[in-house]
């Protein structure tokens, strides 16, 4: 790999959403990048190599040990270095706590938590022996905040705030940084799938938002590449950053809410 800046960023769940956002943003500021994702991601790796940017794909699931380590041999395999990890890929799953089946809620914690542990272990020990590294772990505001029904999900988030706390601590002092970015809703394939469930309108959202509208892709990957910088963001770590139009530090009553708009 040649990027123009040197730098190497690994982005998990980069065939849709804020994933493939992401890539295409730090493609853009010269990174080479890896993706991952459970099915390859054509789409995205066309945009990419329509732009310039250096690209390649492992395809696999991030809560297996064996995605993780082929991920991690195949961006040293190709550069020797891995600057940034972004841990993208998640699922929801939307039940009332008294409904979700254990399968779900090993599923959904599988995916949103272990497989972010395993990568960052994988990604970080390497990151380590290099002396310098940045983490970008994705949250949600469902990580600061409980939201009804939703039970695995938050749980899952709540514990990769966590994680990210915990290894910002363990790492900072040996040049490896753990930041979260904790989104709102954006307008992804997944809230598309959500909405068609009937379990929320944009309405829905919008109502909770002081900015009165959904995140878009590009909101959260420019917090990601903020984060992923460290000549912008070199002493940011252990943070969390929310991109949620001021969901989280708005406790209006939603009359009040609505009434300053």
């Amino acid at each position: 790999m040649g990027p123009s800046n040197g730098r190497v960023a690994i982005i998990t769940g980069a065939a849709q959403g804020i994933g493939r956002r992401t890539a295409a943003l730090l493609g853009e500021r010269g990174y080479a990048v890896v993706l991952n994702d459970v099915r390859e991601p054509t789409e995205t790796l066309e945009e990419l190599r329509q732009q310039g940017t250096v690209a390649i794909s492992v395809t696999g699931d991030v809560s297996s040990e064996d995605t993780a380590h082929r991920v991690c041999r195949a961006a040293l395999d190709a550069s020797a270095r891995v600057d940034v990890l972004v841990n993208n890929a998640g699922v929801s799953h939307i039940a009332p706590a008294e409904t979700t089946t254990l399968s779900d809620w090993q599923r959904v914690l599988a995916v949103n938590l272990t497989g972010p542990f395993l990568l960052c272990r994988e990604i970080g020990r390497h990151m380590l022996e290099r002396g310098q590294g940045s983490v970008v772990n994705i949250a949600s505001v469902a990580g600061l905040l409980g939201v009804a029904d939703r039970s695995a999900y938050n749980a899952s988030k709540h514990g990769l705030v966590g994680l990210t706390r915990t290894l910002a601590a363990e790492w900072g002092g040996r040049g490896v940084r753990c930041n979260a970015v904790c989104p709102g809703w954006v307008k992804t394939e997944m809230d598309a799938v959500d909405q068609a469930a009937g379990t929320y309108a944009d309405a829905d959202i919008t109502g909770r938002i002081p900015m009165n509208r959904f995140a878009s892709t590009d909101d959260v990957a420019q917090a990601v590449a903020f984060l992923a910088d460290p000549a912008l963001s070199g002493f940011v770590n252990g943070h969390t950053l929310s991109v949620d139009g001021g969901w989280y530090g708005d406790g209006s009553w939603e009359s009040l809410r609505l009434s300053k708009r």
